[in-house]
This record gives structure tokens, C-alpha cells and sequence, in this order.
């Protein structure tokens, strides 16, 4: 029996490592923001020419047409 169940979480294992890492990037839907409140709450911005730009938030980020997506958080130095 502990073989069975050894074997049976070998494969749940394999198989979880197998699925691609999906992304945490949010990506900014259509409208976008025309307004935004002065929350401070840092997102690094993915842009669609490429790199990246910190905004105060991810709906100051969304409001930049240059945006594709973001990341929560301050861009990594």
C-alpha cells in the first residue's frame, strides 16, 4: 500500500512541475483609466515597446496608453 501511494505522489509531483509557471503579470483591459485617486502603491509597468517604468499605482500605470501590463510592486533595481 505505501508503494502504491509513494508511486501515486511521485506522478502528482512530476506532473505539477511539468505545468508552466503561470505569469503574475495583470494586463490593463479596455477602457482605460481617465482618472485615478492618489493611492501610493508601486507597480512595475511592462511596456509594449519593452522595459519597464515604476508608476505610483497599477491604475496610474493602466491610465499609460504605453503600458501592456504590471507587476504589484516597485520595479527590481
Amino acid at each position: 500500500m505505501r508503494c502504491v501511494c509513494a508511486i501515486a505522489v511521485f506522478f502528482a509531483l512530476t506532473a505539477c512541475a511539468a505545468q508552466p509557471v503561470p505569469s503574475m503579470l495583470t494586463l490593463c483591459a479596455d477602457p482605460r483609466p481617465q482618472v485615478c485617486t492618489m493611492e501610493y502603491a508601486p507597480a512595475c509597468a511592462t511596456l509594449t515597446a519593452g522595459g519597464q517604468k515604476e508608476y505610483a499605482s497599477a491604475c496610474n500605470a493602466c491610465a499609460d496608453d504605453a503600458v501592456a501590463g504590471y507587476l504589484a510592486g516597485p520595479c527590481p533595481q
